[in-house]
């Protein structure tokens, strides 16, 4: 294909129009023009524009920029693809894209542009084509499209979704005590994967039990490759219907994930999460679910003022303000540990490090570490762990 035809095919894309509007194939396209018109000077600028945007971008080449984009950008054919569709008219636009794209790719730029005359050096041209249209229609089909096919976890803040390239989640066999309670958040999350309309869930109970490592979790939990879970703070509450409008259709299967959620009086995002949870016209998608943790049982804080007041329909206020945790379908305790089951985990913790100290030994200074870290709760038990391998443990461990 000449450079002619080429330039002419790329202005031509429709189904990936997303990928020759970026600025980046914008140099690109502006290079084989001058590559045309045999304009030396103007070619070896943007041959060394490209190459430097490029490996800003952490590529070494046009064609691994490329697969990155084809994968990973959200596209028409991309999302055909994801929910099974057909559409013979969008396939064949994507299959002229991605052979044009490929051509793009396979092309020595920086060679094309040093045969002008009086063309300066310019950096050697890396050329490969790691991709085709039949490899990227079984991506598109197995991993699904967009952002979602290359993270799984994410952030929604400020009205946008940031992704967490490394979230911070144990193992499921990592986490110790709680087997019901994880096996109950682990069975409602297989049949939002299987495409059932599934419950709402409330994790409450202790500080430091592993609510929020529970839900972190089910990202390593096996044959839950299509779930992605994201985490909302709660001054985004109100952005939240916006977010689920998006995710509505989608193949994959979504957790949004509030940690340590508590309300104040009057608090604003309170009926924003009431109408989210049950209660408004729009429905809630079927896969969609609501995951939250909290230290408090009812989760709107109650002053003695509330009970006492000149209201008087009080108690029915009160019995409002209180019933939102009732919305979420599936609540679950996590209380701490009584001494027994604490120390048990104390042991078991202690052989998976390799501490050997004599069990009485351990027995005694876990129950002092507690009574001076507040609890009997899997994350005090960790810390006491930890503490037996630093320099400096033996005074806080009453050794």
């Amino acid at each position: 294909m000449s450079i002619s035809a080429l330039r002419r095919a790329l202005a031509c894309t429709a189904a990936y129009r997303n990928i020759t509007d970026d600025p980046l194939m914008g140099l690109a396209l502006e290079l084989l023009d001058a590559l045309d018109r045999q304009d030396a000077d103007a070619a070896a600028c943007r041959c060394s524009q490209l190459f430097y945007a490029l490996h800003r971008t952490n590529c070494s080449s046009l064609g691994q920029w490329l697969h990155d984009r084809l994968r990973y950008d959200d596209s028409p054919y991309a999302r055909l693809v994801e929910l099974g569709g057909e559409d013979p008219a969008l396939e064949w636009a994507a299959r002229q894209d991605a052979a044009a794209f490929a051509q793009l790719a396979q092309l020595d730029l920086g060679r094309a542009a040093q045969t002008l005359e009086g063309c300066p050096p310019l950096p050697p041209w890396r050329t490969e084509v790691p991709f085709t249209f039949d490899t990227l229609t079984r991506f598109y089909r197995a991993h699904g499209s967009g952002i979602f096919a290359r993270h799984r976890a994410f952030l929604w803040a400020d009205g946008q979704l940031h992704p967490v390239a490394e979230p911070d989640a144990l193992r499921p066999e990592e986490l110790c005590g709680y087997e019901l309670q994880r096996s109950q958040v682990a069975s409602n999350t297989r049949a939002l994967l299987a495409g059932r309309r599934v419950n709402n869930v409330l994790l409450y109970g202790d500080s430091g039990t592993g609510k929020s490592a529970t839900v972190k979790s089910l990202l390593h939990l096996p044959g839950c490759e299509e779930l992605r879970l994201i985490e909302v703070e709660k001054p985004s509450l109100p952005d939240l219907p916006q977010l689920i409008r998006t995710l509505a259709g989608r193949r994959m299967k979504f957790i949004l994930f509030i940690d340590d959620l508590a309300f104040d009086q009057d608090d604003a995002t309170y009926s924003v999460m009431k109408t989210i949870l049950e209660g408004g016209l729009e429905r809630r998608p079927a896969n969609v679910a609501v995951y939250a943790t909290s230290n408090r049982r009812r989760l709107v804080r109650q002053t003695f003022s509330d009970r006492t007041g000149d209201e008087v329909d009080a108690g029915e206020t009160i019995q409002e303000k209180t019933a939102l945790s009732e919305r979420f379908g599936l609540r679950i305790p996590y209380l701490a540990l009584n001494k027994p089951e604490f120390l048990s985990l104390v042991e078991h913790l202690a052989r998976r490090a390799g501490i050997c100290l004599p069990i009485p030994q351990l027995h005694a200074q876990a129950i002092q570490w507690e009574l001076r870290h507040g609890g009997r709760t899997p994350r005090t038990a960790q810390q006491f762990i930890a503490s037996l391998n630093l320099p400096s443990s033996g005074a806080e461990a009453g050794l």
